[in-house]
């Protein structure tokens, strides 16, 4: 299946990665799409769902791919203006400071499609605030978290594939903030740019490290891996860009979020799971 932009006359659509049945934001510029199908075609999330093993898709690689699997379906099969993608429990915040403190429910604080109509008259690019680690390098974090031979062997891939963001790389990895989640908006001819320059970059890296060798947490680091690239990818090319906040569905629990920040940091206690 893929989504007809000339059917619909929709301009703005962003994919919502899910895996299981969850309350989804109600503007229609939100496509819920139900990742990882080809694993588990047992399950049926509904009619809203767009199943991501329709089309040209890889989502038999959900397990190690994550909502990835959800960006690859929309930057192939879909020809909307303007392309995006977020987590069913992590979304785009309004700017609206008004919304965000009057509002009490946090599906009605996400952004809507005019908001996001009014920020592409000026940018190309929509992304998240950037998370601030302080006390880390995004190489020292991860390294600190993970397997830190994943990022070593993406940076040889980089620097004998893509020489040219090889310095932009290094630059970003001894920097102490980055555009996490996997979140963004773009127009359809950057985000085929940026998604063309990094799935081939993740698969070299899959073929190079085998991900089942690791446990079903630590197989993810492509999905991990790519979080650290997009501002790779941004400052090679010197694009420009708007963030908006980012509001979670759910309660976060940053103490335990922290509490695992610092004894990575401090006592090298990799993570073993999500927060």
């Amino acid at each position: 299946m893929s989504v007809d932009t000339h059917e619909s006359m929709q301009q703005i659509r962003i994919a919502v990665a899910a895996h299981k049945s969850y309350r989804m934001p109600m503007d229609d510029m939100y496509l819920p799409v139900h990742v990882g199908k080809a694993l588990h075609p047992e399950i049926n999330l509904g009619k809203r769902f767009v199943a991501d093993n329709s089309g040209e898709n890889i989502s038999f690689l959900n397990n190690y791919y994550s909502e990835l699997t959800a960006l690859y379906w929309i930057w192939k099969n879909d020809n909307t203006k303007y392309k995006g993608l977020v987590h069913y429990r992590r979304h785009f915040e309004t700017a609206n400071v008004a919304v965000r403190v009057t509002r009490h429910d946090r599906f009605e604080k996400i952004v809507n499609e005019k908001e996001v109509a009014e920020l592409f008259t000026d940018t190309n690019i929509i992304l998240p605030r950037r998370r601030n680690y302080v006390i880390e390098t995004v190489r020292s974090h991860y390294a600190h978290t993970f397997p830190v031979e994943q990022l070593d062997e993406t940076r040889e891939i980089i620097a004998s594939n893509t020489k040219e963001y090889i310095e932009a790389f290094d630059d970003v990895m001894s920097g102490t903030t980055a555009h996490m989640f996997n979140m963004m908006i773009m127009r359809k001819d950057k985000l085929d740019e940026y998604c063309g320059w990094l799935f081939p970059i993740l698969f070299e890296l899959q073929h190079r490290i085998d991900p089942s060798i690791y446990d079903s947490f630590n197989a993810r680091y492509p999905g991990r891996i790519s979080e650290m690239l997009l501002d790779v990818w941004l400052k090679t090319n010197g694009y420009s860009y708007r963030e908006l906040p980012v509001i979670s569905t759910e309660p976060v629990n940053w103490a335990k979020k922290g509490s695992a920040f610092l004894a990575a940091k401090f006592i090298g206690k990799k993570y073993e799971s999500s927060f």
